[in-house]
């Protein structure tokens, strides 16, 4: 997920507070996770890159997690006022 308007600390404010989605990248594995991210670009440059967040769904219960997300995107919006 991109972010058409935003800031790192609106990023960090979404992540920091995230219970069933701990930071990290996914090997393969089953539980759920959330990382940072800013796209990347071979063919031509980006201007006005923006911060992002890439989501690996895990197993653990739709609903929760669902929650857990929103409440995110609660800070998140938050954070860009």
């Amino acid at each position: 997920m991109i972010f058409k308007r935003t800031s790192e600390a609106a990023v960090e404010a979404l992540i920091d507070g995230m219970e069933l989605f701990p930071l990290g990248f996914s090997w393969g594995g089953f539980e759920s996770l959330i990382a940072p991210v800013t796209p990347r670009r071979s063919a031509q440059a980006w201007t006005g890159v923006t911060p992002g967040i890439r989501l690996h769904i895990g197993l653990e219960d739709v609903a929760d997690l669902t929650d857990d997300l929103e409440q995110g995107l609660a800070r998140f919006r938050k954070a860009i006022g």
